[in-house]
């Protein structure tokens, strides 16, 4: 189905120049001279990379059918990550290479929402922040607080983070799961 580029929405998949992609951001620009265009924020399913395309206003955008669905993570295994769907408690497989950057967050009951196309997972999205404890992590140096200082601690999934020096072993903390940095205390 393609619809014009004005009437594209955030969060639609579309098929642009044959490759797939969700749109992340819109920009409707009306320059001095000219017709109006659309700035669109695309990531690519393929090369998980993002690009700003511009359309003109009457470009026609192909949108791809897409399906969310919110899934709990069980486990892991050497078969794959293993998430629940919460409404029929089917299990659902993924590989290492679909959780790559999302599997140093991956709790016990984390909800995320995947997107599929044509039935194939293409994306996972993790809420914003994760609440992770801190099972190592070295004492503060007294007297080093001149500036923000910080110090490497390792949270329950393996990941680690630099923490704040009065972070200790046992502290909940507050991962963002978009850049994998603290954010703050849970």
């Amino acid at each position: 189905m393609a619809i014009v580029a004005t009437n594209l929405k955030r969060g639609q998949c579309i098929n642009y120049k044959g490759e797939l992609g969700i749109v992340l951001g819109l920009e409707h620009r009306t320059p001095g001279k000219g017709n109006a265009l659309i700035m669109a924020t695309i990531r690519s399913f393929n090369s998980g990379k993002t690009k700003d395309i511009r359309f003109a206003s009457s470009d026609k955008v192909e949108i791809v059918q897409s399906d969310r669905q919110k899934l709990e993570f069980s486990y892991s295994d050497q078969t794959g990550y293993h998430f629940m769907d919460t409404t029929t408690y089917d299990t659902i497989t993924f590989q290492e290479d679909f959780i790559s950057e999302s599997k140093d967050l991956l709790i016990d009951a984390l909800e995320v929402e995947v997107l599929f196309v044509d039935n194939k997972p293409v994306s996972i999205e993790l809420p914003s922040n994760i609440e992770l404890e801190v099972t190592e992590s070295a004492p503060g140096v007294k007297g080093d607080t001149a500036t923000a200082a910080t110090k490497e601690a390792v949270v329950e999934t393996g990941l680690r983070v630099q923490v704040p020096l009065f972070i200790g072993p046992g502290d909940k903390i507050k991962v963002s799961s978009e850049d994998k940095k603290y954010v703050g205390r849970a």
